[in-house]
């Protein structure tokens, strides 16, 4: 049999839910979470920084805070990998 990146042709990789890696399912269902979270919270509100504070929809706060975030773990995901 051809082998396939480790796994034999026509079979499912370990983690692998019908073909599709875990990963991305976990992916998809999260962001699905994570919008779902922000279209609820559509109110204004105010964020008070050190010296000035800000009248803004709730969700673009969450939206920031969830992008910075994920930058924080893309940039130290290679740290953790390197163990």
């Amino acid at each position: 049999m051809t082998r396939k990146s480790g796994s034999f042709a026509g079979q499912n990789r370990q983690g692998d839910i019908a073909g599709i890696p875990t990963k991305l399912i976990v992916g998809v269902v999260l962001f699905a979470l994570a919008l779902w979270f922000l279209l609820a919270n559509l109110n204004s509100v105010k964020i008070q920084f050190w010296v000035f504070t800000v009248t803004a929809p709730l969700w673009i706060a969450l939206a920031a805070t969830l992008l910075i975030g994920a930058v924080i773990g893309y940039l130290f995901k290679d740290r953790r990998e390197g163990r």
